[in-house]
């Protein structure tokens, strides 16, 4: 069987995939899909990710059966389905809602606003994409601290590393990239510390990527 993400260092949704891999232990071919060049409208790629988005998750089976997955969210429930141990979901059921809830608040309710192409078009309407963005990013990460503060251990859910955590960490990073103030979200920052000493959580960082760009 041959693993294979198509992503780029930068993107948030890629490196909640990137750390779950880590987290399961999964061996991956990283292919870039350069989203600031357009890669992501090649016709090859969009056969497979309709949204013209990374990442892609891609299996090849030992019997040369194919299938390749789009979103980060299901990607992930896949992964977890499939490889089971070690969890990334809790096996109390109202953990595991919990879970995917404080995950949803990432997903749903922050990243899209700041998405490549949604900030270019807030751009070539003449906005000022820092302002728009940075209101989205800090109120959707003190809701989740609200949120995670009837939850936390050692991470988000209880003393070990969960779904939610693949979606806080990359969503802490972009934070910073565009310049939001963290030093109110002690407990956020806590669950990050934790998180980025798992091996897992700091080989899936941007920086760190092959196609990563060092300024």
């Amino acid at each position: 069987m041959k693993l294979t993400l198509h992503n780029y260092w930068r993107s948030s949704a890629s490196h909640r995939v990137r750390i779950a891999l880590g987290l399961k232990g999964l061996a991956y071919e990283y292919v870039v899909v350069n989203i600031v060049k357009g890669e992501q409208h090649a016709e090859a790629y969009v056969r497979a990710n309709t949204m013209h988005q990374v990442p892609t998750f891609e299996i090849i089976e030992d019997d040369g059966a194919r299938v390749a997955l789009a979103q980060s969210l299901p990607i992930i429930e896949y992964i977890e389905e499939r490889w089971p141990a070690p969890p990334i979901l809790p096996a109390d059921l109202v953990l595991r809602a919990r879970a995917r809830a404080l995950a949803e608040i990432i997903n749903s309710g922050v990243q899209p606003l700041q998405n490549l192409s949604v900030t270019n078009a807030v751009a070539a309407l003449g906005g000022d994409t820092a302002a728009w963005v940075k209101p989205f990013i800090a109120n959707g990460l003190a809701a989740y601290a609200r949120a995670v503060a009837e939850t936390a251990g050692a991470f988000s859910i209880g003393d070990a590393p969960t779904i939610a955590d693949c979606f806080l960490i990359p969503q802490l990073q972009s934070a910073r990239r565009f310049k939001v103030e963290l030093a109110e979200l002690p407990l956020l920052l806590a669950i990050e510390e934790r998180c980025l000493a798992l091996p897992a959580f700091a080989a899936a960082m941007p920086d760190v990527q092959p196609d990563a760009v060092r300024n």
